[in-house]
């Protein structure tokens, strides 16, 4: 079954009468990550009805949005004004073997989804300003505002952003966009191993270079890429800083626009993870990256390093636990992305966490939805040991 409401009162009879029924509603935008979680069986709540520009100031750099609205859309109408979404968004739908251009922008929201950018440009809740919504008491509300200044009380907006869905229907969103940089130039250095492409990319994102994305493709041929941004002169200045920062390393060589836009797309829809294997994404600090594929790729995982090596994605038919001892070893934490439905009913999402950590968050969607509705067990929450 799947409801469409068109209005706030729509969406909040929709939850009222699940709260008395006992039903269960699942937030759905695009449909780009359904994918993602156990399968499960709920009531669809479809919000492609919440698709309208709302307000968009280009000389305030603030845009009103319908949850509903497609990502493409908002991009394109941002890049008119020679502005865009500095966190640089992307659309999970290639990750899944669908065409892009399906994904919300209340979907890229809830699930806090950061691209190559989010290393200069900062992650998806630092970008929200604002929302309205509907809570699991099937109450309208609003967090935030459309001004970039707000210090006012709790700061919701970061509250929502990576709930995936379980707090709130989003109805309204209140983005920050800034403006698209005059200039973007790609360099790259050939045939570093692990080690010696996170130690490069770890040099140019601690200089002056203003790098504003790095990632390492191990190939063969490996290509580890940073990308600068800006004004012309700029460009070529930080250019040749970090030609001379990077000697011994190896020689750079530019990019053309071409290849440039070709890498990073492969960077963004994963294209050379497109197998069909279990896709993991794991987090650790930059420098801890390595320690991951150390102790993976031994045992069949094929990889990329986004975010200077911050981010590792990974596709790995092993043990689940194997990825997340590795990533706990390093710091971090691990999701599962992509996987068959019976991976998908006995391994949790998102990574686990401690049993302190998970009484909170539970508090948390509790306040917001008491009686569970957006609770639908796609995540299998499984709070670990302290």
């Amino acid at each position: 079954m799947t409801l469409r409401p068109t209005s706030v009162d729509d969406l909040r009879d929709a939850v009222a009468d699940a709260v008395r029924s006992s039903s269960k509603l699942e937030i759905r935008g695009g449909d780009t990550k359904a994918d993602l979680g156990a399968p499960r069986e709920a009531v669809l709540l479809d919000m492609g009805g919440f698709n309208q520009v709302i307000d968009y100031d280009p000389a305030e750099l603030v845009l009103t949005v319908g949850s509903g609205t497609p990502l493409a859309q908002i991009e394109a109408l941002v890049a008119g004004a020679g502005q865009m979404l500095a966190f640089e968004p992307f659309d999970h739908g290639p990750l899944f073997g669908r065409p892009a251009g399906a994904a919300t922008i209340g979907g890229i929201m809830a699930a806090g989804v950061s691209g190559s950018r989010r290393l200069s440009g900062g992650a998806a809740r630092d970008h929200l300003l604002g929302f309205q919504g509907v809570s699991g008491r099937g109450e309208a509300f609003v967090g935030g505002a459309k001004v970039v200044k707000n210090v006012t009380g709790y700061d919701l907006p970061k509250v929502m952003a990576g709930s995936w869905g379980r707090l709130v229907a989003l109805t309204e969103i209140t983005l920050k966009v800034l403006p698209r940089p005059r200039e973007s130039l790609t360099l790259v250095l050939d045939t570093l191993d692990p080690h010696a492409a996170q130690a490069a990319m770890s040099l140019a994102m601690g200089s002056q270079a203003e790098v504003a994305a790095a990632a390492h493709l191990p190939g063969p041929p490996s290509v580890t890429a940073v990308r600068l941004e800006g004004f012309g002169p700029s460009v070529a200045a930080r250019r040749i800083m970090l030609d001379d920062l990077l000697a011994e390393t190896g020689r750079l060589r530019a990019l053309s626009p071409g290849d440039a836009e070709a890498f990073w797309n492969s960077i963004r829809t994963l294209a050379p993870l497109a197998n069909g294997r279990p896709l993991w994404r794991v987090n650790t600090p930059p420098s801890a990256g390595c320690a991951v594929v150390a102790a993976l790729q031994p045992l069949g995982a094929r990889w990329l390093f986004d975010w200077a090596g911050g981010l590792t994605w990974m596709t790995f038919d092993g043990d689940p636990a194997l990825v997340r001892q590795a990533a706990l070893a390093a710091g971090g934490h691990a999701a599962l992305i992509r996987a068959p439905d019976e991976l998908r009913r006995s391994t949790p999402a998102l990574h686990p966490q401690p049993r302190g950590v998970a009484a909170l968050e539970a508090r948390v969607r509790a306040a917001f939805d008491p009686t569970g509705v957006f609770e639908t067990g796609r995540f299998l929450d499984q709070p670990d040991a302290d």
